[in-house]
């Protein structure tokens, strides 16, 4: 799995654009699936969209600030707004397998490892080391290549 750069996303920090914003997020494996925690305090958990197109899984979220009733602003830096964040999901991830968990501001996305991704025994098949060789067979062989 590798993660997208967003070479606007620090731009869009120091601007006062209100174009979508950046979600930190945490990344892990544990056993045969990867973990992914969004943090997106204050979004309402319709609001979040997730989508998957080829190999790329788009989260998209939107907080909305309600203004203060009979009230002023005199600070607000919580951000609100549209957030988004792609990640380009591997060969190897099972993405019809994607599983999504809204809990205390946190989404957590588990990708599971597709089943041929996963690492494997090959089994080693004896055979009868006591069985005498044929050498015109061998020699037959050796001709033909």
């Amino acid at each position: 799995m590798t993660l997208m750069f967003d070479p606007f996303r620090d731009f869009d920090r120091r601007s006062n654009a209100r174009g979508p914003r950046w979600m930190p997020m945490d990344l892990y494996r544990s056993g045969d699936e990867f973990v992914v925690d969004i943090d997106l305090p204050g979004v309402a958990p319709d609001s979040i969209d997730l989508d998957v197109d080829g190999n790329v899984l788009t989260v998209q979220a939107e907080r909305v600030v309600a203004q203060p009733d009979g009230g002023r602003w005199l600070a607000q830096e919580r951000p609100s707004g549209s957030y988004r964040r792609q990640l380009t999901l591997g060969e190897g991830l099972d993405a019809d397998a994607i599983s999504a968990n809204y809990a205390h501001g946190v989404l957590t996305l588990r990708i599971p490892v597709a089943e041929r991704a996963k690492p494997r025994k090959i089994a080693v098949q004896a055979s009868d080391a006591n069985a005498p060789i044929d050498s015109s067979e061998a020699s037959r062989q050796v001709e033909s290549a």
